[in-house]
Parts: C-alpha cells; sequence; structure tokens
C-alpha cells in the first residue's frame, strides 16, 4: 500500500484559494502555532484522513528531538516523487529552518504516517538541481511557497526526500 501518492501536478483550485488565505499575517501565526497542536490527534483519530488543512495533503512525520531525544511528532504537507515522500521545510516563510528540519538532519530514521499507512523512511536533504526542480514543483503546486521564499530574507528553503526503508 505505502503512503499515499501526491501528483504536484495534478493542480487545485482549493489550493490556491488556500494560498490566498495564509497570506494575512494573523492566518500565519494560527497554522504556525496552533494547528500543528490540533492535527497530530486528529490525523491519528482519522487514520491520516481529516486534518485542518483540507486542501492539502498531511502527513505525519515523527522524528527524534535534535537537542532533547524525545519523539517529536509534527503534521507536514507532502507530495510525492519517483517513489520518495518529499517534504518542504518552508516553516512558513521563517527566518530559521523548522525544528522537524534539525531533527531529520541529526536521526534520518524517522516514521510517516499517511492516508492510514505508517511506515519507516529515511530522510535527506536534496541539493543542486534536484532540489531546483523540487522546488519548482512545489511552488507551481503551493503558491504560498513562493510567498514564504520572500519572507525568508535570504534563506534557502530545504527540500527532504524521503524513502521507505525495511530495515
Amino acid at each position: 500500500m505505502g503512503i499515499p501518492e501526491v501528483d504536484p501536478t495534478a493542480g487545485s483550485p482549493m489550493l490556491k484559494v488556500g494560498a490566498r488565505l495564509l497570506r494575512p499575517r494573523p492566518v500565519r501565526y494560527l497554522v504556525r502555532h496552533i494547528v500543528p497542536r490540533i492535527d497530530p490527534p486528529l490525523l491519528r483519530v482519522s487514520r491520516g484522513r481529516v486534518s485542518t488543512a483540507m486542501v492539502t495533503p498531511e502527513l505525519l512525520l515523527t522524528s527524534v528531538g535534535a537537542k532533547t531525544g524525545e519523539q517529536r511528532v509534527t503534521p507536514l504537507t507532502y507530495f510525492t516523487d519517483n517513489g520518495r515522500v518529499i517534504v518542504v521545510a518552508s516553516n512558513y516563510g521563517g527566518r530559521r529552518h523548522p525544528a522537524w528540519y534539525h531533527n531529520v538532519r541529526k536521526q534520518p530514521r524517522v516514521t510517516l504516517t499517511a492516508g492510514g499507512y505508517q511506515g519507516t523512511f529515511v530522510g535527506e536533504e536534496v541539493t543542486g538541481a534536484e532540489r531546483d526542480r523540487l522546488w519548482e514543483l512545489a511552488k507551481n503546486w503551493i503558491p504560498s511557497y513562493a510567498d514564504y521564499e520572500k519572507l525568508t530574507q535570504g534563506r534557502t528553503i530545504p527540500i527532504l526526500a524521503f524513502t521507505e526503508t525495511t530495515e
């Protein structure tokens, strides 16, 4: 079965509406600080089928805290590409990389849960031309990413690719 496939080239009018709704600063604050507390239990109870995002596919990333060593669960938007799960570390346009990014860089073995499926994956940052290709896909798919790029004040937004492992 695996993580449900998400084609970023399929497009959706709802994504364009969602991108416009996320532009105001108070909405970005809500999404950045409140939604991450609501989504994990909501996604667990619904077996990955319902989240506050509604217009974007969500997964739960379970990683080990880079500083604390404690298990952390983070809801993230994703798409798939060539058998990999792709996640953008936009941090809603923040000046710093999100905490989950540092967790994955330190401990790349994670659990991903989406659409009723849960598996063990290994994450790695994508660089160079491949990163540029995925970044263009992401911006065309979710226009908010282009807005976030402007807000970062020069921070390059990382893209991580997760590959399922059987080990």
